[in-house]
């Protein structure tokens, strides 16, 4: 229908962000998101008009990203991170005058805290990508993730600190 066309266009890029920063691969991001609105289309009839689409097909996306991690674990399976969309976010804005000697470090910087992403639990993870990558609040994550505040700040919190014992002093998230 035209109406969830237009519902797939509005969403489609927010949830490549989410689907890429947890598998942290562009291909498997697209089938993430492929999935997840082939999965919303079918439980369309379940879907309760009260409640936020935005808020349900996330859910369904972070599902079906862990679903993605957890087959690749069962193959054994290691894709490494590559450079997508939105990895600029992890760099800051150049200072004038900066050189290639900045640009290779700031490459470094964001290897490294890719990298540490990947040491995260499924949890872990996703609440804090959608915290700290996604900016959504904490309530949001709650509905979002159907748990409680308390576990969302839970999750953030055991990410933020796994991530920095990982990353040492220089390189800390926010």
């Amino acid at each position: 229908s035209e109406a969830f066309r237009d519902l797939v266009q509005t969403h489609s890029d927010r949830l490549f962000r989410l689907a890429y920063r947890m598998t942290g691969n562009a291909h498997d991001a697209e089938d993430v998101v492929q999935e997840t609105f082939l999965r919303a289309y079918r439980a369309l009839s379940r879907f309760d008009a009260r409640a936020d689409f935005g808020t349900w097909v996330h859910r369904i996306a972070a599902n079906c990203a862990i679903d993605v991690l957890r087959a690749r674990k069962r193959r054994g399976e290691f894709r490494g991170r590559e450079n997508g969309p939105g990895d600029g976010e992890l760099d800051a804005i150049p200072a004038p005058g900066h050189g290639p000697e900045v640009d290779a470090l700031r490459s470094e910087r964001r290897r490294g805290v890719e990298q540490a992403l990947e040491t995260l639990s499924e949890k872990e993870r996703v609440a804090f990508v959608l915290r700290h990558f996604e900016q959504m609040s904490l309530e949001e994550i709650a509905r979002t993730l159907q748990v409680r505040t308390g576990a969302v700040k839970q999750s953030v919190f055991r990410a933020v600190r796994k991530l920095r014992r990982q990353l040492g002093p220089q390189e800390r998230p926010a």
